[in-house]
């Protein structure tokens, strides 16, 4: 019996092991009552440096490899298929994620977030700073108030965890 209920856990984790990483929703970890939620890869919260204290890490580079933990701002309310974060003061910082792979909660604005990625300068045409500003919600008043293309920080993320 003890051998039939050994071969059965082993053939479990052998077949476990076989299948295919997801990239939504890992799982739930709970941390000093805390849930942890993990979009994308799989990322841990090690060496990740506070949001307001990037412009002194990209100082002069053209783009930087991350990670970074601050304060979500926005989310896409169609489907999560991008964020804000504060990067210190009144600025915020956009938030893409690789090969539009992966979606966040809409409730996650005023959240903690842990993203890993790469940060770059990117300009953002007027008709796709209007569609971000149309999916997140904004009046019309002040989506026709976007005249300019925006000169920013972006973020691609491979990896998020939301502080629940």
């Amino acid at each position: 019996m003890k051998k039939l209920l050994f071969a059965a856990v082993i053939g479990a984790a052998l077949l476990s092991a076989c299948g295919e990483p997801k990239k939504d929703v890992k799982t739930d970890v709970a941390v000093a009552d805390t849930t942890l939620k993990y979009f994308g890869d799989t990322i841990t919260l090690d060496g990740a440096v506070p949001a307001d204290q990037l412009m002194s890490k990209i100082n002069g580079k053209d783009s930087l490899k991350i990670k970074l933990t601050g304060k979500v701002e926005e989310v896409c309310q169609k489907k999560g298929c991008w964020m804000t974060m504060n990067i210190g003061g009144d600025k915020t910082m956009q938030i893409r994620f690789k090969d539009y792979g992966f979606f966040v909660p809409k409730n996650a604005p005023g959240k903690v977030a842990t993203i890993e990625g790469v940060v770059f300068t990117d300009t953002t045409s007027v008709a796709q700073l209007k569609h971000y500003a149309e999916d997140g919600g904004k009046s019309k008043e002040e989506i026709a108030k976007i005249t300019q293309p925006e000169v920013s920080l972006s973020f691609e993320a491979h990896g998020v965890i939301i502080k629940d």
